[in-house]
C-alpha cells in the first residue's frame, strides 16, 4: 500500500525531490523518484493549493509527502485529506510534540485525526475500519530534528510509537549548533552521527531534508541516512543536453 514505508523498514535508501503546483508532477512522478515533497512551510504555496498536484499523482508509484508549516492538527489533517502518504512536521523538540504529531496523523483509537471520508491511495478494503487501520499503519511520519533541544531529546523522540524517520533540517540545525551552513565541519557532523545512531537504536530511519550543496549523497548514505531529497532540475538539464548532443544539427 505504501512502498516507501516498506523501503524504510527494509533499510533501503529512499530518494525524493521537490514537487509543487508550479511543476509537472505527473512527469516527475514517472521519473523514478520515491516521493515528491510538497512544502508549505518555506514556499509561496499554501496547503489548499497542494491538493490538485497531489491528485495528479494518482496511480503513480511515487508517493506524495507534505511538509506542514507548523505542528498543528488542522494542518496535518488537511495535508492528509489532500492525499499525502507522508507527513513532515517541522521543529519537533520533545516526545510530547512527537506524540501530538502522531495523534494528528492517525484515526481513532490510535489518534485523533478527524474523518472526511476515504482520502489518498491506500487500496481496496472490505470495511471502513480496515481502511482507517491501513492508513494508521502505512502512513510515514517524519518529525524534523532542527534544534539543540531536539538533539537533547533524540531518544525520546525516536522511541515515540508511530515515528518512522528522524528528518534533519540541515540549515536550521547548523544555525542552532553555531556553525551556520558549515555542513562539513566536525561540530555539524558529530550531531548527524548522533541522530543516525539514535534512529538505528530505535529501529527507524535517519533522513536529510536535502543534501547540502557540494556534498555527495553517498557520504550521507554511508553515515546511515536513508531518506533525502535531491534537486531534479540539474539532472533533467543534463539528460536533455545529452539527448540533444546525439542529434546531428
Amino acid at each position: 500500500m505504501n512502498p516507501i514505508k516498506d523501503a524504510i523498514k527494509a533499510g533501503k535508501t529512499v530518494v525524493g525531490t521537490a514537487g509543487s503546483p508550479a511543476v509537472d508532477v505527473a512527469l516527475l512522478s514517472d521519473a523514478g523518484f520515491d516521493f515528491l515533497l510538497f512544502d508549505t512551510q518555506h514556499s509561496p504555496f499554501e496547503l489548499k493549493q497542494m491538493q490538485p498536484p497531489i491528485q495528479a499523482m494518482r496511480g503513480k508509484a511515487t508517493a506524495p509527502f507534505v511538509r506542514v508549516a507548523v505542528n498543528e492538527a488542522w494542518q496535518i489533517c488537511y495535508a492528509l485529506d489532500a492525499g499525502a502518504r507522508g507527513v513532515i512536521v517541522p521543529m519537533v523538540n520533545t516526545r510530547a510534540e512527537a506524540e501530538a504529531a502522531v495523534r494528528a496523523c492517525r484515526y481513532f483509537p490510535a489518534g485523533n485525526r478527524s474523518n472526511a471520508g476515504v482520502r489518498g491511495e491506500w487500496g481496496e478494503f472490505k470495511t471502513y475500519r480496515d481502511y482507517m487501520d491501513a492508513v494508521n499503519n502505512e502512513l510515514v511520519i517524519l518529525p524534523m530534528i532542527e534544534t539543540n533541544e531536539a538533539l537533547e531529546n533524540l531518544d525520546a523522540i525516536a522511541s515515540t510509537p508511530g515515528v518512522d524517520v528522524l528528518l534533519v533540517g540541515p540549515s536550521d540545525l547548523s544555525i542552532e549548533l553555531g556553525v551556520p551552513l558549515d555542513y562539513a565541519c566536525d561540530t555539524y557532523q558529530r550531531a548527524l552521527d548522533k541522530i543516525a545512531a539514535a534512529a538505528a537504536k530505535h529501529g527507524i530511519a535517519a533522513g536529510m531534508y536535502f543534501i547540502p550543496p557540494g556534498m555527495e549523497p553517498n557520504f550521507y548514505v554511508q553515515k546511515g541516512f536513508r531518506l533525502f531529497t535531491m534537486p531534479w532540475a540539474p539532472w533533467a538539464q543534463a539528460g536533455i543536453k545529452n539527448a540533444l548532443a546525439g542529434i546531428t544539427r
